[in-house]
């Protein structure tokens, strides 16, 4: 059987047979939407989802992270506050307290020492936090990887929300990475969890 042919057979096939069915099991599909995508039902609906945006904004527009250079990807972090890059233009200001922090950017190797701490560091952060994972050592051991007593991963100690690979990257895969994690903050629900509690 040729592929033209194969192809008219099944334009045939799929005629006779309704799209809304699962080629899979046959029945009739469901979809279901993101709460993203989802349009308000109501008036309350409708304020939240504003509300949602607003906060959002704000919250992308006011970075504050967490130091926790460990290794040389610390030095790749601190030209991106350098007038090269200027993260003050995206509203980054690095804090020394986790109290007012509300991201972590981790770069550089973790020990199995340090993971204790730096679990600590985390849960002391207000809600909503948020992870940067920054090069090779802190995504997955890097060169140190086979070393009894490095963790494989900071991914294995705290929540990571972004991965910024290399050894060491760049100041701007470090800005990639930023704004990535911005695009991941515009879809943070705030208020539509607590409504639909």
């Amino acid at each position: 059987m040729t592929v033209a042919s194969y192809g008219r057979r099944w334009k045939t096939s799929a005629s006779t047979t309704p799209l809304a069915l699962s080629p899979r099991t046959g029945r009739p599909r469901t979809e279901v939407a993101l709460p993203s995508q989802e349009k308000p039902s109501n008036a309350a609906d409708h304020v939240l989802t504003t509300l949602d945006s607003i906060i959002n904004w704000a919250r992308q527009g006011s970075m504050w992270p967490l130091t926790f250079g460990l290794a040389c990807c610390a030095i790749e972090m601190i030209h991106v506050s350098m007038p090269r890059y200027d993260q003050d233009r995206l509203g980054i200001i690095f804090r020394a307290s986790p109290r007012q922090a509300d991201v972590m950017i981790v770069a550089g190797t973790v020990t199995n020492k340090l993971g204790p701490a730096l679990r600590q560091v985390y849960d002391q952060m207000p809600e909503p936090r948020w992870v940067i994972s920054m090069g090779s050592c802190a995504n997955g051991g890097g060169y140190y990887h086979y070393s009894y007593s490095v963790v494989r991963g900071v991914d294995r100690i705290v929540p990571v929300d972004v991965y910024v690979p290399g050894c060491p990257p760049t100041p701007e895969a470090l800005l990639y990475g930023v704004l990535q994690l911005q695009k991941k903050m515009r879809r943070t629900p705030v208020t539509r969890m607590w409504y639909r509690r």
